[in-house]
């Protein structure tokens, strides 16, 4: 392997690290705002170097990670792993946040059967959603 640089861009270390799969997606996500250095947005282009904060925001987790180490390819998950270290207020507010969507799950997610079908859209036309009719109305007055 060869000797890691002193610094490389940030759309490269975020591909390297596995935090995206392309660096093309990299790019993507760090023109969106959805990675921060030191809590500022940045450019794909802006180096970053062993002692830097990242914010990175994947799907709807954001972690703050350290960055650790440098490397010029991808390597595999657990060599990826080594080159950052997720704070401990990362860890806790991630974990609270899974919690979270276990006990409340959202609730489109739980929708298996999809649209209604013309029958069940039938059904609902036929069904009197109103608690009171305009006879109920002229019987009290």
């Amino acid at each position: 392997m060869s000797e890691a640089p002193a610094s490389m861009r940030l759309d490269k270390w975020l591909w390297a690290a596995r935090f995206y799969k392309t660096r093309a997606l990299a790019v993507d996500e760090i023109n969106l705002g959805r990675v921060r250095v030191g809590g500022q947005p940045v450019k794909p282009a802006r180096d970053v170097r062993p002692g830097d904060l990242l914010s990175v925001r994947t799907g709807t987790v954001t972690r703050e990670v350290e960055v650790l180490g440098l490397s010029n390819q991808r390597g595999p998950a657990p060599q990826a792993q080594l080159l950052y270290a997720e704070t401990q207020a990362s860890i806790t507010t991630r974990e609270a946040a899974a919690e979270a969507r276990r006990l409340a799950p959202e609730p489109a997610a739980t929708i298996v059967q999809g649209r209604p079908t013309k029958q069940d859209r039938r059904r609902l036309a036929d069904w009197d959603r109103w608690s009171a009719s305009a006879d109920d109305l002229d019987d009290q007055g």
